[in-house]
């Protein structure tokens, strides 16, 4: 495991539960440049998880993947590199199970939002909004507060969508999608559990 001492000590936890051995934990304060992330100190392992930001992900990826080590990773913000990344892993035979989120209820919110894209592109007189209502520690959402608006778009809803995101205490993460008209409102709407179960529900479907 690559990435902060938080996310490691749920995945530690969690791992026994499915089968799982950690093998090696790896902090950024000792990974400057992925320098560690090699087939020494990685020497029997077979999958590797990164909990680092955007700004080393693709280092990481590329090492681990000169290591010859699969790798989960979950980390938004590096998407552009996602081909660069891809042609070493397929170089290098190892592999790459990626997602912005392994939630499966978001996932499915998110096909749901562009089906809804789709069929509402086509009525002119609906207008669309995304909004987002998070904890102070979801940070990420903020920076990803236009993704579902680029789902809109790719469904063919090309008409300027109103985004809006505030951040609170101890709440559920809530996301809603909106499309209304003068004569009706239809809301989409997903809430997240509490933070601490919300984390572990993310390393749990990680590990399995």
């Amino acid at each position: 495991m690559s990435g902060t001492e938080r996310w490691a000590g749920w995945f530690e936890r969690l791992a026994p539960e499915y089968g799982f051995e950690v093998r090696a934990k790896i902090s950024s304060a000792e990974n400057a440049g992925a320098k560690n992330l090699t087939k020494e100190t990685l020497r029997g392992v077979d999958v590797a998880v990164n909990l680092r930001g955007p700004d080393v992900a693709v280092t990481n990826l590329r090492r681990l993947a000169d290591a010859g080590i699969a790798v989960v990773c979950g980390t938004t913000g590096w998407f552009a590199e996602l081909e660069r990344v891809k042609e070493k892993i397929n170089g290098n035979g190892s592999g790459l199970v990626w997602g912005a989120n392994f939630s499966v209820g978001l996932n499915l919110f998110r096909e749901i939002v562009a089906e809804a894209a789709r069929r509402f592109a086509k009525e002119e007189s609906y207008g669309a909004w995304d909004g987002r209502f998070i904890t102070l520690r979801k940070g990420c959402a903020i920076r990803d507060a236009t993704g579902i608006g680029g789902r809109h778009e790719k469904n063919g809803y090309g008409r300027e969508i109103s985004l809006s995101a505030n951040r609170a205490g101890a709440v559920p993460g809530t996301h809603e999608i909106g499309f209304d008209s003068l004569e009706d409102t239809i809301t989409i709407r997903i809430q997240h559990e509490a933070a601490k179960d919300s984390r572990e529900g993310h390393c749990a479907q990680r590990i399995g």
